[in-house]
């Protein structure tokens, strides 16, 4: 059952479509109960596509306008972008300071971010940009955003003020303690990916794909037999 007291979820991805992949189901399920989500993605996913005749120099527009499209099919109409380049993601204090800004802005109880842990199982879940998106966002979480002291600027000159976000689920982890039935919210989800085109070479494809892996996750997390779900680790950070 949903968290009454959660009223507001902030997700923080390196590129547009990674949400999608990990979570969209859960996400549709949050927004028809109600909460606000926001999506902040970190990159604009300018190394990403599959055809070349396809300028380079077009495609951070093409793939935040995707983005907003996904986000639509679950229910999710604040999408932020920092513009950061695709493939060259680090934590830094920047992208720290610049995830906690956004953190302070919305105030979120609960914060979704990508598995700063290595998934051998799934090597492709462990893009170095997503190792870093999420270490940059738990380290935003703490102690970061929390801190009044930390990143001064963002308190004395934009007058935000400090924010602990009590929970935080992590996709892609390795251990996932928390599964979620997707079963319901599955063509919305693959709605969301389909919107991605452009990094879709064989988009008849992504059905079937997806439906094998969701039940996997499924099995792994003992719901019965045919149901789909999404898998997530569980922090609480407060």
């Amino acid at each position: 059952m949903e968290d009454p007291l959660v009223e507001r979820v902030l997700v923080v991805t390196a590129h547009p479509d990674d949400v999608d992949f990990g979570a969209a189901g859960t996400i549709a399920q949050w927004t028809d109960s109600g909460i606000h989500v926001t999506y902040l993605i970190i990159t604009d996913g300018d190394a990403g596509g599959f055809d070349p005749d396809v300028p380079r120099a077009e495609i951070p527009v093409i793939r935040r306008a995707e983005q907003r499209s996904a986000g639509e099919c679950v229910g999710v109409y604040d999408v932020r972008f920092l513009g950061y380049r695709d493939g060259e993601l680090a934590v830094s204090h920047d992208l720290r300071r610049d995830i906690s800004r956004v953190i302070r802005q919305v105030r979120p109880q609960r914060m979704l971010i990508q598995s700063p842990e290595r998934n051998w199982d799934r090597i492709q879940a462990s893009h170095p940009d997503h190792l870093a998106a999420g270490e940059a966002a738990i380290q935003a979480v703490y102690p970061d955003a929390r801190n009044p002291f930390a990143h001064i600027t963002l308190g004395r000159e934009e007058e935000l003020e400090a924010w602990t976000v009590p929970e935080v689920w992590v996709m892609a982890h390795p251990n996932p303690t928390h599964f979620v039935d997707v079963t319901s919210q599955f063509d919305r989800k693959l709605a969301a990916i389909k919107s991605h085109a452009s990094q879709l070479p064989d988009p008849d494809a992504m059905e079937g794909w997806m439906r094998t892996r969701l039940l996997e996750m499924a099995q792994r997390g003992g719901l019965p037999e045919g149901r789909l779900a999404e898998a997530f680790f569980i922090a609480h950070t407060a």
